[in-house]
């Protein structure tokens, strides 16, 4: 059996100047503006020394909020296993920067109690995570999905009860709509819960978080929206420019695009052409679009490799838009 042996870690001394970074509403939670997601390419079968490397760049380049959730992997606890063995020989030294949060409420294990929002899904779940990542605490814990069978009210006292066990800092929620936002945060606010933010699919093309009302919920309250599938698994770059491919997976939440492929390939090209007056990539332009709205904190993006972190990263160089801009893009997307 061969055994890796990495240098020492060192993070760069120069690693918060260039990253911009915002405030979840008047909360004391400050994220970097984009996210290290570990959703994808961080399972069992991962390559060790790859992850590991482009996990540090991103540490190195101002990313110090790292994204995982229960059923990361693939393979459940795979990505929060991986997290853990860099978190021991890397970043420990710099846990108090370190963001690092997690979530519970999709399969996880066998039985009932293996997913959704139970008091004792909730408290299980976190553990778990805690004990696979060899942490004390995490800084945001957040329900996953919203569980049509459970009481918002015993989920919101389950998430209120780890932070004042000490497991976690925050609490979030995660793909609520805009009408369960309003009465979690009600809960919320009854037990003084430090809720900071909701994470939600969003993107250029899939703007249900305006529409559904989550984003008007959020910003009532004062409290900040993390944006998760920015770029819609990869459509939201050059790469589809010429027709989309038949089995291309998405997720759940972006594959209503497949329904019109013309339609949003025709998209793609004019969004480009505008990307391409600001100097920007489509990608780029994308990341950029989500945070020019203030509601937004964060963006969470997966990277597998150092050069795509880096051009994602250049996202951050632009992010004013003109008016004609806003106007513009508003003007393709209603087509």
């Amino acid at each position: 059996m061969k055994i890796e042996v990495f240098k020492m870690y060192k993070a760069s001394d120069e690693r918060y100047d260039n990253m911009k970074i915002r405030r979840a509403g008047n909360s004391g939670l400050q994220l970097p503006a984009l996210s290290f997601g570990m959703w994808h390419s961080f399972g069992d079968d991962a390559n060790f020394k790859d992850s590991r490397e482009v996990m540090l760049n991103a540490f190195d380049k101002g990313i110090f909020s790292y994204d995982l959730a229960n059923n990361y992997g693939p393979g459940s606890g795979a990505a929060e296993r991986m997290f853990g063995q860099v978190y021991k020989n890397d970043l420990k030294p710099y846990r108090d920067e370190l963001v690092i949060t997690t979530k519970a409420g999709y399969h996880m294990w066998p039985g009932p109690y293996g997913s959704f929002s139970a008091r004792k899904t909730l408290i299980a779940a976190l553990d778990r995570s805690l004990e696979r990542m060899g942490l004390d605490y995490v800084d945001i814990y957040y329900s996953h999905r919203f569980d049509p069978n459970t009481s918002l009210e015993e989920t919101a006292e389950a998430l209120d009860s780890t932070v004042r066990s000490g497991k976690a800092l925050y609490v979030g929620i995660s793909n609520y709509n805009g009408e369960q936002t309003r009465e979690i945060i009600k809960y919320f606010k009854e037990l003084h819960t430090p809720f900071v933010v909701n994470q939600a699919s969003y993107n250029m093309l899939n703007r249900s978080a305006e529409t559904d009302g989550t984003i008007d919920a959020l910003k009532e309250n004062n409290d900040g929206l993390v944006a998760y599938g920015p770029l819609a698994e990869g459509i939201l770059t050059d790469k589809y420019l010429n027709g989309l491919p038949d089995d291309l997976k998405l997720h759940f939440t972006n594959s209503f695009m497949m329904e019109n492929k013309d339609e949003v390939v025709k998209r793609l090209n004019q969004l480009n052409e505008l990307a391409k007056n600001r100097d920007q990539t489509l990608a780029q332009m994308s990341l950029a679009w989500l945070l020019h709205d203030p509601v937004v904190t964060s963006v969470v993006t997966g990277a597998s490799d150092p050069k795509h972190l880096d051009s994602n990263l250049k996202a951050l160089d632009n992010l004013d838009f003109t008016e004609d801009e806003l106007t513009r893009i508003n003007e393709i997307l209603k087509k």
